[in-house]
């Protein structure tokens, strides 16, 4: 028999217990593609944090009503164009690679008179056409968020390559911690986003405290409408 979406979250929460050993670890719920109905249940039944990849979805799903008493992350690659929908109007916005978004984000933000949360992405696995600054460019970028009113840099985010992800985790969280003792202004290392549906676990064993937890919360992904 299918389980039910609490039943399904339950079974996720276990893990995550079990792999965290006491440490407090924020489930993202990934939205994508799925029905304003759907998140809403998904919070109903506890989910605290929802992940939308698409500003579109976002907005429709917010119009709907779907987030009421969560908070909403967007983890998917957000171009400057679109910042204007989101800056000062989620709680966290998870992808952020350059210098230039960065500066939009915090522009929007200041603009609205609020402090956006965000977190850099790091493109880790160093794949051609992925999102996510360099290793090597993390200094550089961090360093320009200290004087940037409108923005609060709170930690890291990775989507490591699927086939060998695991291998990613340590690299990922020792240049978190590496940062986090750099002490820049307006930069702190609280959050480190990373694990999805297939290695979530694996990701916190690692040092994550956040992971963006889609189909096996939600179920299958149905891309019909060409999202």
């Amino acid at each position: 028999m299918e389980l039910t979406l609490s039943q399904r979250l339950e079974l996720i929460r276990e893990n995550i217990d079990r792999a965290a050993g006491g440490r407090p670890v924020t489930l993202v719920g990934a939205a994508k593609t799925k029905p304003a109905e759907l998140v809403a249940e998904a919070v109903r039944a506890g989910v605290t944090a929802i992940g939308e990849n698409y500003v579109q979805e976002f907005r429709e799903k917010a119009a709907a009503g779907a987030y009421a008493g969560a908070q909403v992350h967007i983890i998917g690659h957000l171009q400057q164009n679109k910042v204007k929908y989101v800056a000062g109007k989620v709680d966290l916005i998870q992808s952020v690679d350059s210098s230039a978004l960065l500066e939009a984000i915090a522009r929007r933000a200041a603009g609205l008179n609020r402090v956006q949360d965000v977190l850099i992405e790091v493109n880790i696995g160093r794949e051609s056409g992925k999102s996510g600054c360099l290793p090597e460019a993390l200094d550089e970028l961090l360093a320009g968020a200290v004087d940037l009113p409108g923005i609060r840099v709170r930690g890291l985010m990775a989507i490591p390559p699927a086939e060998n992800s695991r291998a990613y985790f340590a690299p990922m969280y020792h240049l978190f911690v590496d940062n986090g003792q750099k002490k820049y202004d307006n930069v702190s290392m609280d959050f480190l986003s990373m694990g999805m549906s297939d290695d979530y676990a694996d990701a916190i064993l690692q040092g994550a405290n956040m992971v963006r937890v889609g189909s096996l919360l939600f179920g299958p992904r149905d891309y019909s409408a060409g999202k």
